[in-house]
């Protein structure tokens, strides 16, 4: 763009919308890394619906595109230039998952269900992350941080079973809304007048939170445990009937 400043009107539009397209392309590959990342670190995920990271590798060759001619006008050269500018983005921040992971079996519409309960309370937890960051206080910011991470804990065992949806609702819902609506009370008051009596309590209720979100987990998990074990017994006793003994040991 500042290169482009004494080049004439031309010169001036043909770097104002490659700045433009390389500019969208950068925002575009930060969602798309973001988007990666949370898909990655799910053991159940859905294919983000737009290629974010492949979109910004067309915007950044695009522009690189543009830039190259606007410097040596040529649609050959411009091609090339362009075509490289895309592959090498593409060869160094890889491409978006393209295909669904760990939902073979799974309901799309009790999926969904999930999904956009997941998008709620992740919408709450970074609301709490905002809220922290006002108050200024590095023990609270690693506190909410440490509860975050117990919350995802639950939200990726609902992810991997949706039956579990209907036990954990209130968590994802109303327990989130009022972590979110506690914590930005506590940051009006603490940046205002740094009263330790509300730090103290804010702690313990994420203390409290805490607690009661991992029991939940626990309980879920020990409950498809034991569905799992009821399935095995009643195979088991199917089997057995056809005539097939199996080896318990």
């Amino acid at each position: 763009l500042l290169l482009s400043l004494n080049d004439g009107a031309t010169g001036l539009a043909l770097g104002l919308v490659a700045a433009a397209l390389w500019t969208g392309g950068a925002y575009m590959l930060r969602e798309g890394l973001r988007a990666t990342a949370a898909f990655q670190a799910r053991r159940v995920a859905r294919r983000p619906a737009l290629p974010r990271k492949i979109l910004a590798a067309l915007l950044v060759g695009t522009g690189a595109a543009l830039a190259a001619w606007k410097a040596e006008p040529g649609l050959l050269i411009a091609t090339i230039y362009g075509l490289a500018t895309c592959g090498l983005h593409l060869a160094a921040f890889g491409l978006d998952p393209l295909q669904n992971k760990g939902t073979e079996g799974i309901d799309d519409f009790q999926q969904n269900r999930v999904a956009r309960a997941v998008e709620e309370a992740e919408f709450n937890l970074d609301a709490m992350t905002d809220a922290a960051l006002r108050a200024r206080d590095r023990e609270v910011e690693e506190r909410v941080e440490q509860f975050q991470a117990v919350a995802r804990e639950l939200f990726r065992t609902v992810e991997e079973d949706p039956r579990d949806l209907t036990a954990a609702r209130k968590y994802l819902t109303v327990y989130l809304q009022g972590a979110r609506d506690a914590t930005v009370k506590f940051a009006d008051i603490y940046t205002r007048s740094g009263d330790a009596t509300a730090r103290s309590d804010y702690l313990a209720l994420l203390h409290d939170l805490e607690q009661n979100f991992t029991a939940r987990t626990r309980k879920m998990l020990l409950e498809d445990r034991s569905d799992l074990t009821v399935e095995i017994d009643v195979l088991r006793d199917r089997l057995q009937r056809e005539g097939v003994h199996l080896d318990r040991s």
